[in-house]
């Protein structure tokens, strides 16, 4: 950059700092003001989109006024003449910064640390504290093996279960690995659960399994235990495809932390399952993931395959992955166990980053016992990862519950309210009565739902009250959660910047306003003062979360709300639970068409209730969750595929 051009952009800063503007403006929005290359760039025109940025537009004093309008400033007309300059040079340091090699897997020199100021965390590790070993006798008889034909039955056995039966040698790992291949090849055709089959690595970890047991090389509980991971992960010999159209042949020559963790712990791992595109919802280029319990649902998502495939008794465990909500929607839309980590409990080495500062990876298991066992083995810092901290999850199942301090969000389970809805004119008429008639039937229709699963709350705190604790009503900060949710499109617009630019976001298969591709475009117009605000408004959010746990250990929540934007920003874990299914009297889905986005819910599917922890405070949250498990075996359910 010539001398002159810097020296001007040095005393533009100091004059604009000192004014209380800085950097409002983003840059981005100027560019792409200024360049020739549309942000829609059709696909397979990358080059011609690289062609066009090197011609770039001079920047207008026009302009300046376009983006901020965009960005909610206003600058005089005089004050946008002095700015083109400086603002020339911002915009050439953007285009050198677009040059430099930035794969999805350099993260930013920020790090997010969601624990307060004086916390101190608990790091000594301890053997999990478990229930007594399971006794299996139903299948194969007492003292006998299991049969070829009674394997099948073991398809929705949990892993304590499966781990005791291949610990005293009645099952193989090499036959209990066929068995779930074969149904994750039977049900896929169905379900749209399966992105690539690992078969020929799980048959070798699976032989390798069975000789080390029988050597009395016996490594844990997951020794043997086939899994599947959301296809974020990267796996050396097999394509990592993060769902999206456009990079179906991706590979990556090794293995992400979380596989090589549960490598050593001897799992077998059978599949990469499904995944929303670049993380967002159930449908991803080889179409929607299905939920088990009503195929012509969506399984929700972004951790999709994960979800649908331990619901359909296709895996032991899955891997699942939740920035705001991939975890806990599809284990609540197909009636299984997830377990959301603190932020920074496990290490996301060798898996595609959204956003750098609320990724979190869990596992989706069939029960808070199994998920604690996945938790337990993959966890800690990496020395890679340097969001993770060194605290300790220590799972202890036989403590007493009494010492809990349990809380509840009370507004959240209080009876839903109608709202009333008056039309916006008496002369209403034609079509615009239509519109408002259907508003009102729609309105009317989402109260009848709400309505009818209020039920299923009003009967938890039934339950947990039964067993004897002491809930203690708390509400959710009086916090604007919501609006710093610009931050994660931010930054997952940051980390597939050059797909939009290049335009093969046109690759991706939802192209509607809320997916990814026009969201990333939005954010690319998000200036980076009101980024950095965002996050500045994160901290006192922190602060605000922090004052909500002072005197609880756990909180009792329905799944949705604004508890799951809160707690993704602020890193609290949770711990989802099926709730039982909707009875045949449940109201109808929104949308009762196949694989529409709206078909949700209705009879015969399930809920959920969550159980969430102060940060790094998951193992008082899974005994809690456990104990319900036990107490009301909601879990024990599966669909009849």
């Amino acid at each position: 950059m010539p001398i002159a051009l810097d020296v001007t952009r040095r005393h533009f800063l100091a004059v604009t700092t000192a004014a209380g503007l800085g950097h409002t403006l983003l840059p981005g929005a100027l560019l792409a003001l200024a360049t020739g290359a549309s942000a829609q760039t059709p696909a397979g025109k990358a080059a011609a989109a690289d062609a066009a940025e090197e011609k770039l537009l001079p920047i207008t004093v026009e302009m300046i006024e376009q983006a901020a309008a965009i960005a909610g400033v206003h600058f005089t007309a005089e004050q946008r003449k002095v700015m083109i300059d400086n603002l020339t040079g911002q915009r050439d340091d953007l285009v050198e910064v677009r040059k430099l090699a930035l794969p999805n897997a350099v993260s930013p020199s920020l790090v997010f640390d969601p624990v307060p100021p004086g916390a101190v965390l608990e790091t000594g590790r301890k053997a999990p504290k478990l229930d007594p070993a399971p006794h299996i006798v139903s299948i194969g008889g007492e003292g006998h093996d299991v049969s070829e034909a009674g394997l099948e039955q073991l398809a929705f056995a949990t892993v304590r279960q499966l781990g005791e039966l291949l610990r005293t040698r009645k099952i193989t790992s090499t036959d209990l690995t066929k068995m779930y291949i074969a149904r994750l090849k039977r049900f896929d055709a169905q379900l749209h659960f399966v992105i690539t089959l690992t078969e020929e690595r799980a048959l070798k970890q699976a032989d390798r399994a069975d000789r080390e047991i029988a050597a009395g090389k016996y490594r844990g509980p997951l020794h043997g235990i086939p899994w599947g991971g959301k296809d974020l992960l990267a796996v050396a010999g097999y394509p990592t495809t993060w769902g999206a159209g456009g990079f179906e042949k991706q590979t990556f020559d090794y293995d992400a932390e979380v596989v090589k963790r549960l490598d050593t712990a001897g799992a077998v791992l059978v599949a990469k399952l499904s995944m929303g595109a670049l993380a967002q919802g159930d449908l991803w280029f080889g179409g929607r993931t299905r939920n088990p319990w009503n195929p012509k649902q969506g399984s929700s998502g972004s951790s999709a395959g994960s979800a649908s495939a331990v619901s359909a008794g296709c895996v032991g465990f899955a891997i699942g992955t939740e920035t705001l909500g991939s975890i806990s929607s599809p284990s609540t839309r197909c009636g299984v166990t997830g377990l959301r980590p603190s932020f920074g409990l496990v290490p996301r080495t060798g898996a595609m980053a959204l956003t750098w500062s609320m990724d979190k990876i869990g596992p989706i298991a069939r029960s808070v016992e199994d998920a604690a066992l996945v938790l337990a083995a993959i966890y800690g810092p990496d020395g890679h990862d340097l969001s993770v901290r060194n605290a300790a999850f220590n799972p202890d199942f036989t403590q007493d519950l009494y010492k809990l301090r349990v809380g509840y969000l009370k507004s959240a389970f209080d009876a839903p309210v109608m709202q009333e809805m008056k039309p916006p004119s008496e002369t209403l008429a034609g079509k615009e009565l239509e519109a408002y008639n259907a508003r009102v039937a729609g309105r009317k229709a989402a109260f009848a739902r709400a309505v009818y699963d209020a039920q299923f709350n009003t009967k938890a705190l039934g339950v947990l009250r039964g067993m004897g604790l002491n809930l203690i009503e708390k509400e959710m900060p009086k916090f604007p959660f919501g609006a710093l949710v610009p931050m994660l499109e931010a930054e997952a617009a940051a980390a597939f910047d050059e797909l939009t630019r290049s335009g093969r976001d046109g690759l991706l298969t939802g192209q509607m306003p809320f997916d990814w591709p026009n969201q990333f475009r939005v954010a690319r117009l998000y200036p980076a003062v009101d980024y950095i605000q965002a996050a500045r408004a994160r901290t006192l959010a922190l602060a605000e979360m922090t004052k909500l746990f002072a005197d609880v250990d756990v909180i009792v929540t329905p799944s949705g709300g604004a508890q799951l934007t809160a707690t993704n920003l602020t890193g609290q874990p949770a711990v989802i639970v099926p709730n039982g299914l909707r009875g045949d009297d449940a109201p109808p889905p929104p949308d009762t068409g196949d694989g529409a986005l709206n078909n949700a819910g209705g009879p015969g599917t399930p809920v959920s209730l969550t159980f969430l922890g102060g940060l790094y405070g998951e193992s008082k949250a899974c005994a809690l969750a456990h104990a319900y498990q036990q107490k009301t075996g909601f879990h024990l359910a599966h669909p009849k595929l």
